[in-house]
C-alpha cells in the first residue's frame, strides 16, 4: 500500500522530502509532481524499480525513459553535450522540456535506447522535484504518468492513489498538475533540433 504525502508546492516540508528520498533509496517508486505532468520516478541504478516502472507504464526498452537532473552540469555528466547543444539547453532549463542526447558511459546500458544509445534528460522547474533531487544527490529516472491504453496522464494525486496504491510506494500531493507532458526535442542531429513531441514547453524557443 502506497504512502501519501501532502507537500506544499512552494515551501516543501524538508522532513517529508527526506522521507521521500529514503523511499527512493530503498527501491521505491514515487508519483512525483513536476512542471508538466505527474511522473513516475525511481532510483537511476535500481534495475528492479526501473523494470517495475516500465510494467506500470506498459512500455518496452525502446521507450525513452528520462533522467530528471538538478542542473546543466548534471546533464553533462550523463549526456554528451557540445557547445551548440549547451547553448540551447541553457536557454530552456529549467523548464518543461525533455532533450534527447547521446548517452555517456555513466548511463547504465539498459537505460539508453537499445539501437541509438541515446537518453532523454530534463531539468524540471518544480520546487518539490528539485528539493528531492538535491536530497538524493543524483538524477531520478522517470516517465510521464500515463497508464496503459490511456491517452491522457493522471493529474490528481487521489486518482493516482486509487489506481496505483498497490503498485508504487509513494504518492506526493501538491495540487493538480498539468495535462500537458513535456515538449521533447531531439538534439542529436548535427544540423538542427528536431521536434519529437509538442507539449507544455514552447518549441519556438528552438525555431520549431
Amino acid at each position: 500500500m502506497s504512502q501519501f504525502f501532502e507537500i506544499h508546492p512552494d515551501n516543501p516540508q524538508l522532513r517529508l522530502i527526506k522521507q521521500a528520498a529514503q523511499i527512493v533509496h530503498a527501491g521505491g517508486i514515487v508519483a512525483l509532481p513536476t512542471d508538466s505532468c505527474y511522473a513516475l520516478v525511481c532510483q537511476l541504478d535500481n534495475k528492479d524499480a526501473v523494470e517495475r516502472v516500465r510494467r506500470i507504464r506498459g512500455v518496452d526498452d525502446k521507450h525513452h525513459l528520462t533522467l530528471l537532473c538538478r542542473d546543466l552540469s548534471e546533464i553533462a555528466q550523463y549526456a554528451k553535450v557540445d557547445n551548440r547543444q549547451y547553448r540551447l539547453l541553457k536557454a530552456a532549463t529549467p523548464g518543461a522540456y525533455t532533450f534527447i542526447l547521446e548517452a555517456t558511459k555513466e548511463v547504465p546500458r539498459r537505460l539508453s535506447h537499445p539501437s541509438r544509445k541515446t537518453i532523454g534528460l530534463r531539468v524540471p522547474e518544480n520546487r518539490i522535484a528539485h528539493m528531492l533531487l538535491e536530497e538524493l544527490g543524483q538524477p531520478l529516472l522517470g516517465t510521464t504518468l500515463i497508464l496503459p491504453d490511456e491517452e491522457l496522464p493522471l493529474t490528481n494525486a487521489e486518482d493516482i492513489r486509487e489506481h496505483l496504491q498497490k503498485q508504487i510506494e509513494l504518492v506526493i500531493d501538491s495540487g493538480a498538475c498539468s495535462l500537458e507532458p513535456t515538449t521533447v526535442i531531439d538534439l542529436t542531429d548535427d544540423d538542427q533540433p528536431v521536434l519529437v513531441r509538442q507539449g507544455r514547453g514552447d518549441a519556438a524557443l528552438f525555431g520549431l
